[in-house]
């Protein structure tokens, strides 16, 4: 009885010694590997949902923009001055000019009318007007206006970005549109 006192007093205390240090450096390094893997995960996910929101309040500016500057075009009486990143027109009331004007320095597209000043785009990286004829070359290319009187087609081309973190890391895709001149 003494030999099977012994093995069972054995055993106890070689359940009672608990873990040894290669367990336990093995145990802490698979569980900082985990923690290393969770938080990359939510760091990516973080940084691509913020991208995400990025580029839908880049895309909703836009189209903001866009509607604005077409229903206004379309209702005005004529181009009267036209460089590639300013247009002045003559409202449908005949007294009043409405312009809009990007400024390269502070990339910022500005619409006025009267003494009223909106800004419709921030961050706009480039942007182009371009004036052209309303007759279409060969279905799809129109040709250019010699002069603002005789425009009929204004071609607007822009690219805005953003930053995400301080570091500018969104850009959207290229926007453009052809907006006639219904007058």
């Amino acid at each position: 009885m003494t030999g099977l006192n012994q093995t069972t007093h054995c055993s106890q205390s070689q359940r009672r010694r608990g873990v040894t240090l290669i367990e336990l450096l093995a145990s802490v390094g698979v569980g900082s590997l985990v923690l290393t893997v969770v938080a990359m995960l939510t760091v990516f996910t973080a940084r691509s949902f913020e991208a995400l929101k990025n580029y839908d309040s880049l895309d909703r500016y836009s189209r903001n923009a866009l509607d604005t500057m077409s229903r206004e075009i379309r209702q005005t009486r004529a181009l009267t001055y036209y460089q590639t990143n300013k247009l002045i027109f003559l409202d449908r009331d005949g007294a009043t000019n409405l312009t809009y004007f990007w400024n390269p320095a502070t990339l910022v597209l500005t619409r006025q009318k009267a003494s009223a000043t909106t800004v419709l785009l921030t961050n706009c990286d480039s942007l182009v007007f371009q004036i052209s004829q309303r007759n279409p070359s060969n279905g799809f290319n129109f040709y250019p206006a010699a002069n603002a009187a005789g425009c009929k087609l204004i071609n607007v081309t822009w690219l805005c970005s953003r930053q995400l973190v301080g570091v500018k890391a969104n850009t959207e895709s290229l926007q453009t549109a052809k907006i006639v001149m219904r007058n």
